[in-house]
């Protein structure tokens, strides 16, 4: 398969739209957001394509990202929208809009699993077995042919594990309870904003 991916110092050009559907993934120098830093934030169209933004460290400002981002026709999927969306909000201070997760997906309709995680969505719904070695890289200088490849590799393949997962979802009548439970992310991000990590539901 061939793979065209293009490196974007500081923001989206101009030139680039896109339609209804994204698939987006962060890279940060590590989980902490009061510590670590959002460095990369990379798009696909769903059509083999990776667009990485190697985002300005001094100043997060980008304003053609932002418009897709807060574009609410444009839908998002993100795979553990949860982190990549507190990253978002800090360093880039926009509120993402139109957002579809498949972690989240994942957990409601594949019950038949405890494995979650993006390595496993692609085995399962693509058929191919993917390294994740490269997770604990370095992302906050220059970039490898290695390190692109790694960060496109996590934006391929989310509309096919989303339609995968959204008809497994149908067919088992949990959509519903899906839909329901994506529109509390927001909400999540900002407890997790506000520091409340722990789940503010139990005893």
């Amino acid at each position: 398969m061939s793979i065209d991916i293009k490196l974007h110092k500081k923001d989206l050009p101009d030139e680039i739209k896109f339609s209804d559907k994204i698939a987006i993934d962060c890279e940060f120098t590590g989980l902490n957001v009061e510590r670590d830093r959002l460095c990369l934030l990379q798009i696909s169209s769903g059509n083999n394509d990776a667009h990485i933004i190697q985002l300005d460290k001094d100043n997060y400002n980008a304003p053609n990202l932002k418009k897709i981002l807060t574009n609410e026709k444009i839908g998002k999927l993100f795979h553990y929208a949860r982190a990549d969306l507190l990253f978002i909000k800090k360093y880039l201070e926009v509120n993402v809009e139109n957002i579809n997760c498949t972690k989240i997906m994942s957990k409601i309709a594949r019950s038949y699993s405890d494995k979650h995680g993006l390595k496993d969505l692609i085995k399962e719904f693509i058929g191919i077995d993917i390294s994740k070695q490269l997770q604990t890289s370095y992302f906050g200088g220059s970039l490898s042919d290695k390190q692109l490849k790694y960060c496109a590799q996590d934006v391929l393949y989310l509309h096919k594990i989303f339609d995968g997962l959204k008809d497994i979802l149908e067919r088992e009548n949990r959509l519903d309870l899906y839909k329901k439970t994506i529109k509390f992310i927001n909400t999540r991000v900002e407890l997790d904003f506000a520091s409340f990590k722990d789940d503010v539901w139990s005893h």
